[in-house]
């Protein structure tokens, strides 16, 4: 898995439809090797998880990194939702001020959602051993909640939804 999930992310790469313009952003954390680290991802308004990135802390560096390696190649929103955690507020006032930044009372509940199928996915296989592993497991996860999803054109021929992920992986 460590291995062939950046190969087959970057080969579906080109097939991934244009993200939204309204991002709904936030952290989340998750236990690697008895530590705690945070997730930072980001969803569009289509369910598509745009970006993640683990960090060992939730401060502004971690959340500046995040949106530095999100923004390029991409198209600049029209509206983030966060919550009010201080390194969110600061980094898109820094980063894009032109966007309208809505921190509204459950505004995000979007996100907060989506992050129990994340969260639920690492249980089974007990705990993650290093940040490097955690960070290919998790983006492997959004990969493929993206694609059941629908988010590429990849398996589109496929009868039902169910079948969508593995004709995919036949035309990659």
């Amino acid at each position: 898995m460590q291995r062939f999930t950046p190969l087959l992310i970057d080969a579906a790469r080109p097939c991934r439809h244009s993200v939204g313009d309204r991002w709904f952003v936030d952290e989340t954390y998750v236990r690697v090797a008895g530590l705690w680290r945070y997730v930072y991802r980001a969803v569009d308004q289509h369910g598509q998880v745009i970006d993640v990135n683990v960090s060992k802390r939730r401060n502004l560096v971690a959340a500046t990194r995040f949106f530095e390696t999100m923004l390029p190649g991409r198209d600049r929103p029209s509206e983030i939702t966060t919550d009010l955690a201080a390194p969110l507020l600061r980094v898109i006032d820094d980063l894009l001020p032109e966007v309208l930044h809505d921190t509204s009372q459950f505004a995000n509940n979007r996100i907060e959602c989506d992050h129990g199928r994340l969260k639920a996915r690492p249980r089974p296989i007990r705990t993650l051993r290093t940040d490097r592993t955690a960070s290919v497991v998790i983006r492997g996860h959004a990969f493929i909640q993206n694609l059941r999803r629908g988010h590429y054109e990849l398996g589109v021929e496929a009868r039902h939804d169910c079948l969508r992920v593995a004709a995919a992986f036949d035309e990659l």
